[in-house]
């Protein structure tokens, strides 16, 4: 009889069942990666995907370190070492010139490209290459250059998934195609994707973009006139899965109370703009502020203890940033700047100031 796999072990072969590549040493993309319309891309068993690239990097990356702390240094060798394949073949079949691509199709053809009459520049690729650390910096940089400019639609508030839409094109990546263009994961703004845009950012360090970008996905701000109102037609006090980006029309929410969505929202605004990130029995903070901000607080409870942490700004950078941060836990300064948590049920202060650049 054949014992259940511990949870350890379901994940190493999970990830050993996902080392499987393509042509290019991209993984194979199957029918469909995060993006399920994406089900015709790779149906035939060659198709890549470069999103799926960053991802599986970042999942490589961390699981290195807890299979190493776990004591199984054959997988952690083996996480690293495909991790750095990967990275290599990113940059060499990935990057289109401007942009990273979106992947490739069975026989070879590129998505995601400035050949392609449609879906020229997917956002998600983009984005992964920043928040997985797998991305060339000055490429990563200019890929989402390239989102701000092309998929950030200011003067509708939204942000495009993907431009331009799949429609008439030779292309048939699958059933996204059956999206009207400019509606959903055709074009619209599909919020995941769009809360990953800020997120990119904020890891740059680009704070008012990634504030910028958070307003925008905010629902309350679709409904500061009658006019938005109608426009958008959905609640404004819940997430929506998607916000309609081509006439007529262009702003209408759609797929509402979307918990997925809701619950990246909530990490874009707790980890990647307050900054604040759960490590074992550690707390870091790396805020990235806007340049209004000269201080906030945030009361966290740790089991039954309360911590009340107090973030401060002396000085504030050109660009809303700051150089060095010092952190002190009930009057003690921490030189590694953590916040070690212990449930003894004591209310704790936490003092921590941002010094300008």
């Amino acid at each position: 009889m054949r014992l259940p796999c511990s949870l350890y072990e379901h994940c190493v072969r999970a990830i050993g069942h996902g080392l499987r590549f393509g042509e290019h040493g991209l993984p194979l993309i199957g029918s469909g990666d995060w993006n399920d319309g994406m089900n015709l891309v790779g149906i035939g068993g060659k198709g890549e995907s470069v999103w799926l690239g960053f991802f599986l990097c970042d999942v490589l990356g961390q699981f290195s370190t807890l299979a190493r702390a776990k004591g199984d240094l054959a997988f952690a060798e083996r996480c690293t070492a495909e991790g750095a394949r990967l990275r290599q073949n990113l940059e060499r079949h990935g990057w289109d010139g401007e942009w990273y691509r979106r992947g490739y199709f069975d026989d070879g053809t590129p998505l995601g490209s400035a050949s392609n009459a449609e879906c020229q520049l997917d956002s998600i690729s983009q984005s992964w290459s920043v928040l997985s650390g797998a991305g060339d910096a000055l490429r990563s940089r200019m890929a989402m250059r390239a989102v701000d400019e092309r998929l950030v639609r200011r003067e509708h508030a939204l942000i495009q998934l993907l431009d331009p839409p799949f429609d008439r094109s030779t292309l048939d990546p699958g059933y996204i195609r059956g999206y009207v263009p400019g509606v959903r994961e055709n074009g619209g703004q599909y919020t995941h994707g769009a809360i990953w845009a800020a997120m990119a950012f904020a890891a740059l360090g680009d704070a008012r973009r990634a504030w910028e970008l958070t307003a925008m996905i905010n629902p309350v701000n679709h409904a500061t006139s009658a006019q938005a109102v109608a426009t958008y037609k959905v609640e404004p006090y819940v997430m929506a899965a998607d916000v309609y980006a081509l006439a007529p029309h262009t702003g209408r929410g759609g797929w509402s109370w979307y918990s997925g969505s809701a619950g990246w929202m909530y990490r874009l605004i707790v980890e990647s703009l307050l900054g604040l990130g759960l490590e074992g029995d550690r707390l870091n903070l790396a805020p990235c502020l806007p340049a209004n901000w000269p201080s906030f607080k945030i009361h966290y409870r740790y089991r039954e203890t309360v911590y009340h942490i107090a973030v401060a700004r002396e000085g504030i950078g050109e660009h809303g940033g700051h150089g060095s941060m010092s952190v002190t836990v009930d009057g003690e300064e921490r030189n590694d700047r953590k916040i070690p948590l212990v449930d003894d049920h004591r209310e704790h202060l936490v003092e921590v100031v941002l010094r300008a650049e």
